[in-house]
């Protein structure tokens, strides 16, 4: 009876430890298809890159601050122009 009790034992512990590597096998399959099909899901969405966001980030914020660099250049340009008008309009 004891010998038949501890090959009970050893084939259940076998029997669970088939499981256990099937069940790990099964999450593992579960996992890439998943990631497969969120993968599809983001490219038929047309979803942008983490590195293409803010490659176009970088390139908005530096044309941002060219505009204003250049709208600083235009209010001076208007003012050196309204002073050279003043001072041509009171020679007359």
């Amino acid at each position: 009876m004891t010998q038949t009790t501890n090959r009970l034992f050893d084939d259940f512990a076998k029997l669970m430890t088939d499981a256990a590597g099937a069940a790990d096998g099964l999450k593992r399959e579960t996992e890439a298809l998943f990631r497969g099909q969120a993968e599809k899901f983001l490219r038929d969405m047309n979803v942008v890159s983490r590195e293409d966001f803010d490659a176009v980030r970088d390139m908005a914020q530096k044309a941002r601050q060219e505009n204003e660099a250049l709208a600083a250049r235009v209010a001076q340009l208007e003012a050196q122009i309204a002073k050279l008008t003043t001072q041509g309009g009171s020679m007359s």
